[in-house]
């Protein structure tokens, strides 16, 4: 449940995010105008107010204001409308004894209403003042009607238009949250219930998911189904390696086992010592098909970083040639190798590398029969890749036999190897990107491994 919560949340998140902040935006927005509408309103109010009383003090010679005026002022919308009527000469003539005055006064026409910010009782208000020319009792001159209204009051109006739209902006936001959150939990209901086809799984089945989804997960369900297919072909791999591994030690254990017996049984000193050869042989012939089985598992396994190295191929061809060259010249057999002077330097693994020659040269020397009296290695350059052919004269291996050759566990005759050789060799090849091949020869066996060389740096 907490996977499917922080799924479900971070889209909810996501979704909802730019759209709070696009709210945010537009509720400054909405407040800047509730501003100047509310400024614009209480100027028409004060405007208004304004006009009627210095029509009443025409109209009255300057008593007081009629009820319609004084009700208007009482109600004006937003707050309480303060004024003050002066006549010609500046006498006073009706409202509050002392108007605010602008603290930088504006030059402009006289005539014209002016508006300006100031304080009254300590209080900002803001302040109409206008001008005209009148006739009161016979005399004729300016009246100056001055009115305002407490700023308070009208940002109490423009903060109450900015709370309505707040509230509105809110529902609509929590409305949206909720359709998003159980929207976001129905469109993810098929991955969900993905998932719980696939927990409903035993370890055994590794079939393809078949299940109908949306296109956005189709991209997760191939790449299901194409590990699960890895997996199934590395599982089966490693059966058919346990099978045929077992068949392939059964019969070395079964020849040791045999030769102990014999050995039991033997009548006389010289028949003892030919049992215990025997013995002896079965028994490195089982080691080495154990130790071929192990190599091959290995190579199954990914390359590490630090097992790959620059190595100069020539040491690794003459460690592998001196270790087998002992073995190889105790039965009378020719043994010759030729190297270049100078360093070949290959990326690799060292250790398999001089497996994969060493099941060369065993494979000469176990497949190449009784007419064999000769095995030659050359080691040359050519081009980006270096080349090793190990090259014999006994029974013969043609190209069309490369199938064979190199599969596990297959032998083109009986011999007393184990069928694994050449096939250790393909997978060193192929792990150090080169490649092995059988070449076309008159008498004998001719097998090439081909790698690629490490380019002198010095030069780029």
């Amino acid at each position: 449940m907490i996977n499917h919560g922080s799924l479900r949340l971070r889209l909810f998140i996501l979704i909802l995010t730019p759209l709070v902040l696009i709210a945010a935006l537009l509720g400054l927005w909405r407040f800047m105008i509730a501003q100047n509408t509310a400024q614009e309103l209480f100027d028409d109010s004060l405007l208004s107010a304004g006009l009627a009383i210095s029509r009443d003090v025409a109209i009255s010679g300057g008593d007081a204001l009629s009820p319609t005026t004084r009700s208007m002022i009482r109600d004006a919308s937003g707050g309480e409308i303060f004024y003050h009527v002066t006549g010609p000469g500046g006498i006073y003539v009706t409202g509050y004894a002392y108007p605010p005055a602008a603290t930088n006064p504006s030059a402009q026409e006289v005539y014209k209403p002016q508006f300006f910010e100031a304080l009254y009782r300590q209080e900002p208000v803001r302040v109409l003042k206008m001008t005209e020319r009148v006739t009161i009792d016979n005399l004729i001159g300016d009246a100056t009607v001055t009115v305002w209204q407490r700023m308070a009051d009208r940002n109490a109006f423009a903060n109450e238009l900015s709370i309505r739209a707040g509230i509105l902006m809110g529902v609509l936001l929590a409305t949206l949250a909720i359709v998003v959150w159980f929207g976001v939990a129905r469109g993810l209901r098929p991955l969900l219930d993905l998932q719980d086809a696939i927990d409903l799984r035993s370890p055994d089945d590794l079939s393809e998911i078949k299940r109908a989804v949306p296109v956005e997960v189709q991209g997760v369900v191939k790449t299901l189904n194409r590990l699960f297919g890895q997996v199934e072909n590395s599982i089966n791999a490693h059966q058919v390696f346990i099978s045929e591994a077992a068949h392939q030690l059964r019969n070395p254990a079964a020849a040791v086992q045999s030769m102990a017996e014999a050995l039991q049984d033997a009548k006389t000193d010289g028949d003892r010592e030919k049992r215990i050869s025997e013995l002896v042989a079965a028994a490195k012939n089982s080691a080495t098909v154990a130790e071929q089985l192990l190599s091959l598992e290995r190579l199954r396994q990914p390359t590490h970083e630090n097992q790959m190295v620059e190595i100069d191929f020539r040491s690794v061809v003459e460690e592998a040639c001196a270790e087998m060259g002992v073995n190889i010249l105790a039965k009378g057999i020719e043994f010759d190798v030729t190297m270049p002077e100078t360093a070949v330097t290959v990326f690799g693994d060292r250790v398999f590398l001089i497996e994969a020659l060493k099941n060369l040269l065993d494979n000469a020397v176990k497949h190449g029969g009784p007419k064999l009296s000769q095995i030659s290695v050359v080691l040359r350059c050519d081009g980006k890749c270096v080349n090793l052919t190990v090259t014999d004269d006994g029974a013969g291996l043609s190209p069309d036999q490369s199938e064979a050759a190199f599969n596990r566990f297959s032998q083109l005759e009986y011999s007393e190897g184990s069928g694994l050789g050449l096939s250790i060799v393909s997978a060193v090849a192929r792990r150090h990107g080169g490649m092995v091949e059988i070449n076309l020869v008159e008498r004998g066996a001719s097998i090439t491994l081909e790698l690629p060389i490490v380019l002198d740096r010095s030069f780029d």
